[in-house]
């Protein structure tokens, strides 16, 4: 079972993962005014690499930005890594 959590608070926030009700990852973000935030970090332990865990973290950002009307600007190579390769998210990107 999977599922994430979300903190967040004026300036930054994190989505936690969890796997099997261990904790397996986070993605960290810092808010770059009331409309956009920067993903500036995703990491997965390595225990649970190859479960796509990390990309779970980066679309559930997505869901977030677009149910809110917000931008993301993707720091973290991951989630760089992850615009770059799908268009259909360009709607919630900001270069």
């Amino acid at each position: 079972m999977i599922h994430i959590e979300h903190e967040n608070n004026e300036k930054n926030g994190r989505s936690i993962i969890f796997y099997e009700n261990k904790e397996a990852g986070e993605m960290t973000y810092t808010w770059a005014g009331n409309d956009k935030f920067i993903i500036d970090h995703t990491l997965v332990s390595p225990e649970f690499g190859g479960k796509g865990l990390a990309k779970k973290l980066i679309l559930e950002s997505i869901d977030y930005a677009r149910a809110n009307s917000l931008k993301i600007i993707p720091l973290c190579p991951y989630a760089k890594s992850v615009f770059e390769k799908n268009k259909e998210f360009s709607d919630v990107f900001y270069s």
